[in-house]
C-alpha cells in the first residue's frame, strides 16, 4: 500500500488545524525547573492538561487534575466556537484521588472531531471557575470506508532519563502528535516508580544531562504520594500535554509502573525499599496509575476493576489490552510441563480466548506489554517475559501462548497481530510453525516498538518454540544509551476503509520509515 501522508484521511486538514489550535489554548506558564506556575487567581486551575482514554465510536473518557479541590465539568461541541455545547458534569475532585478526575462522555456523534474544554468550578462557589482548557479527540468511525490510524510506544523517562530542558522535554511526543492519529496505545512503562531521576548525569563522551528533578523522582516510589508523584512528573513535559490535548490514549501497565520484573507475592531483596512486599507496592501504584490515566475498566480508586480490557474502534478495529502482570506467576527458570497460572492468569486467557472469539472486527490487535518470542531474562537464571530459550516444545508460560494460538487456529479467527515495546529497541518477527517446535497455529505477526524516553538497549535472542524469524531490528550496540546518543522509537498502523489492508510502519524519531510490512485483510495467517 503506497505511504500516505498524516492529513490524507477526509477532513484531516480541518481536523489538524483545529487540534494546532486546542494545543495553543493548552499552554500553561511553566515555573522555574519545568513545574506548571501555581495559578494567581485564586481560582482553580487545571495546570497539569486534560486528556482522553478509550474513546469508541460513541464514547470517551475526559480526564483533568486540578491544583485545589474543584468540581469538574466538561463542555462538548461539533465546532471550536463551542456554539451551543453539551454539559456534562463530572467528579468532585479532592485529597482522595489526588485531585485527578474522570468523566465518562456517551452517546457522541461516531467518526467525528469533537471539541471539549475542562472547567475547573469552587465547590464552595460555582461562578467561581478557572480558565477552561481546551482539547478535542475524534470518534471511532462506524463506516468501514473512514480508515484507522493509530501509534503505539511505550517506555517513558526510564533509567533516569527524564525532562532534559536543554533538548526541548520530550520531542517524540510532538513528533507523534503532528502524524495526527485517532489514538496511542502506551504498551506499558508508562513511568519508572523504581528509577529515581538526578539532576545531571556525565554521558560517555563527557556531556552533561540535565533533568528536571522533583522531590518524589529522589528515590524509588514506596508511598501513594511517591507513585502519584511519579505520573506527576511526567506532566511537566509541555510536549506531552500537547499530545494528550489532541490524541487520546489507550493505556496499560508493566514492570516499571511498580518495580523492575516484579510479580505478585515476590518479597524484594533490594535495599533502596523499606517496603519488602511488592503486594503493597503495587496496589499504592495501581491506585495512581487509575487516578492518571482514564481507563473505562479501572475506577479511580483502583480498589476494583481491571485493566485488560477490549476497547473497540467501529468495524475496523478491536484492541484487546493484556494485563501480563497481575496474575502472573513468579518468575522462574519456566521449565515445567504444566503451568495454568503462567503470564495471564487462567481467568484472563478464558477472557481473551472467548472475546477474540466473540470480535467481528477486520482486525485484532493483541497489545501485549511483554513480547512473545524475545527472551528477556530477569537475573541468571529466570525469565521474565514468556520465552525461556529452549527451542523444544512450550514449557512454563510458554504453555498458555500455546494453548492461545491453538484456540485462534482452530476458531479461523483472522486479522490478529501482536504489538508490544518493553525491549528498549525496535523489531519485527514472524511467526510461523514450518519454522516452530510448536505447529499447532497459524503464521502471525509481532511487531515491537520503543522507547519514547528511556534508555536504549540492545536486541537479545530468539526463541525458536514458536517459530520466530526476525525481519527487521534496529538497537544498540551497548546499554542504556541516552535519548542525546540513541533516537527513540514509536510505530504506526494505518488501516485502509477501501481494502482493508493494515500497513505497519517502524518509525525512528526524526521522522524516517525503518521498516514497512503490509498485511491483507481476512486472511487465517500469514
Amino acid at each position: 500500500m503506497p505511504h500516505r501522508s498524516p492529513l490524507s484521511f477526509p477532513g484531516r486538514r480541518a481536523v489538524l488545524r483545529g487540534s494546532l489550535a486546542a494545543s495553543a489554548a493548552l499552554t500553561v506558564p511553566v515555573a522555574l525547573g519545568g513545574a506548571p506556575a501555581p495559578a494567581l487567581s485564586g481560582r482553580p486551575s487545571a495546570q497539569w492538561g486534560v486528556q482522553t482514554g478509550d474513546v469508541t465510536s460513541t464514547s470517551g473518557l475526559v480526564w483533568v487534575r486540578s491544583d485545589r479541590p474543584a468540581r469538574m465539568i466538561v463542555q462538548t461541541s461539533a465546532t471550536e466556537s463551542f456554539r451551543r455545547p453539551r454539559r456534562w458534569y463530572g467528579p468532585l475532585l479532592g485529597p482522595g484521588t489526588d485531585f485527578t478526575g474522570t468523566t465518562a462522555l456517551r452517546g457522541l456523534p461516531p467518526g467525528e472531531q469533537v471539541h471539549y474544554r475542562v472547567i475547573l468550578a469552587d465547590p464552595d462557589d460555582p461562578r467561581r471557575t478557572g480558565q477552561p482548557v481546551h482539547g478535542s479527540f475524534r470518534t471511532a468511525p462506524v463506516r468501514r470506508r473512514d480508515g484507522v490510524r493509530f501509534l503505539w510506544s511505550g517506555d517513558v523517562a526510564g533509567q533516569g532519563w527524564g525532562i532534559n530542558p536543554d533538548l526541548g522535554g520530550f520531542r517524540v511526543f510532538e513528533e507523534m502528535r503532528r502524524r495526527n492519529p485517532d489514538f496511542f496505545l502506551c504498551s506499558g512503562d508508562t513511568v519508572y516508580a523504581d528509577g529515581p531521576i538526578l539532576p545531571t548525569v556525565t554521558l560517555p563522551d563527557g556531556r552533561v544531562w540535565r533533568n528536571i528533578t522533583t522531590e518524589e523522582k529522589s528515590k524509588v516510589a514506596e508511598t501513594l504520594a511517591e507513585f502519584r508523584g511519579n505520573f506527576r512528573y511526567n506532566l511537566l513535559d509541555e510536549n506531552l500535554r500537547r499530545f494528550n490535548a489532541q490524541v487520546p490514549t489507550i493505556a496499560q501497565w508493566d514492570d516499571h509502573e511498580v518495580k523492575n520484573n516484579w510479580y505478585p507475592g515476590q518479597i524484594l531483596d533490594d535495599a533502596r525499599y523499606t517496603v519488602k512486599d511488592v503486594d503493597v507496592l503495587a496496589a499504592r501504584s495501581r491506585q495512581a496509575f487509575s487516578e492518571y490515566f482514564p481507563v473505562s475498566t479501572l475506577p479511580a480508586r483502583g480498589a476494583e476493576g481491571r485493566i485488560h480490557r477490549v476497547v473497540r474502534h467501529g468495524p475496523l478495529l478491536d484492541v484487546f489490552v493484556l494485563d501480563m502482570r497481575t496474575y502472573r506467576n513468579a518468575n522462574s527458570p519456566g521449565r515445567q510441563t504444566d503451568d495454568p497460572t503462567g503470564i495471564l492468569g487462567a481467568e484472563q486467557l478464558a477472557w481473551l480466548k472467548r472475546e477474540l472469539s466473540r470480535s467481528r472486527a477486520v482486525w485484532k490487535v493483541i497489545a501485549s506489554d511483554m513480547p512473545l518470542g524475545i527472551v528477556v531474562a530477569d537475573g541468571t537464571a529466570n525469565f521474565e517475559a514468556v520465552a525461556q530459550g529452549d527451542p523444544g516444545a512450550p514449557l512454563g508460560r510458554e504453555l498458555q501462548i500455546a494453548e492461545l494460538l491453538r484456540h485462534i487456529k482452530r476458531r479461523r479467527i483472522t486479522g490478529t497481530l501482536w504489538l508490544t515495546a518493553d525491549v528498549h529497541y525496535t523489531s519485527a518477527q514472524h511467526y510461523d510453525p514450518s519454522r516452530a517446535a510448536f505447529k499447532d497455529f497459524a503464521p502471525f505477526w509481532e511487531f515491537v516498538s520503543g522507547p519514547l524516553a528511556a534508555g536504549g538497549f540492545p536486541a537479545v535472542r530468539l526463541d525458536p518454540t514458536f517459530g520466530p524469524e526476525q525481519s527487521f531490528v534496529k538497537a544498540p550496540t551497548r546499554a542504556n544509551l541516552s535519548p542525546a546518543e540513541s533516537p527513540q522509537y514509536f510505530g504506526e498502523v494505518d488501516i485502509d476503509g477501501d481494502s482493508g489492508e493494515l500497513a505497519v510502519r517502524l518509525r525512528e524519531e526524526g521522522g524516517g520509515v525503518l521498516f514497512t510490512k503490509v498485511l491483507q485483510p481476512g486472511r487465517v495467517g500469514q
